[in-house]
């Protein structure tokens, strides 16, 4: 590996969709009535969410609890994996994908930072090209069973500076980034080239950068 790199990071939901792609997949899972059965107990989660009690990350880990607490992990990476391959694509913005594949031209290393759950994401990255996958984590007891608990912090920002830092280790890098939303500042303050919601000329094929 060369001892100076270019990175291009890459926020998942809405910046490369056209949507938030855990609620679709909550549908895909659960199917939709199920969906909605099991988040209407959840309202005064939202609420609190709303009204500044409850964190993200404990939003997050009230549905993982209520849709997944106590199936296998393998189950989920299963039903995950499905997802990737069958659904993710219809959400995708051309222009994001044009810009991926402009910094896979060149060579740089493209990775995934993201908020999104692992167990979906990891596969959808890894069918694209992406080099690597940075994103929520669920806990895991020792016999494989979902616990309901991110592993570590909601992968949102700053979990997203420090979790890119902490792959790339000690190299020397040009970093170009990419997002969508204030969980997204942390990022994009670190890049050389930021693009908050929108991409540069040149990545998505134009010839016409002043």
């Amino acid at each position: 590996m060369n001892n100076f790199d270019t990175i291009a990071a890459f926020d998942f939901d809405k910046t490369l969709t056209d949507r938030d792609s855990f609620l679709p997949f909550l549908f895909f899972a659960a199917g939709f009535y199920n969906t909605i059965f099991n988040l209407f107990p959840l309202t005064p989660v939202f609420l609190a969410f709303i009204f500044g009690i409850y964190s993200r990350q404990e939003v997050k880990e009230a549905i993982l609890t209520r849709f997944f607490k106590g199936i296998p992990i393998d189950h989920l990476e299963k039903l995950g994996k499905r997802y990737a391959e069958e659904k993710l694509d219809q959400f995708l913005k051309p222009e994001g994908m044009k810009c991926f594949k402009w910094h896979k031209a060149l060579g740089h290393r493209c990775i995934l930072v993201s908020a999104a759950p692992d167990f979906y994401l990891k596969y959808w990255g890894a069918k694209h090209g992406f080099e690597a996958c940075l994103a929520s984590e669920l806990a895991v007891s020792p016999d494989g069973i979902v616990t309901g608990r991110l592993n570590g912090l909601n992968c949102r920002g700053p979990e997203k500076k420090r979790r890119l830092l902490e792959y790339l280790g000690s190299i020397e890098y040009e970093l170009y980034a990419y997002g969508d939303s204030p969980g997204d500042a942390e990022l994009l303050a670190m890049a050389n080239f930021p693009f908050y919601r929108t991409f540069g000329r040149k990545t998505v094929g134009r010839t016409d950068e002043g």
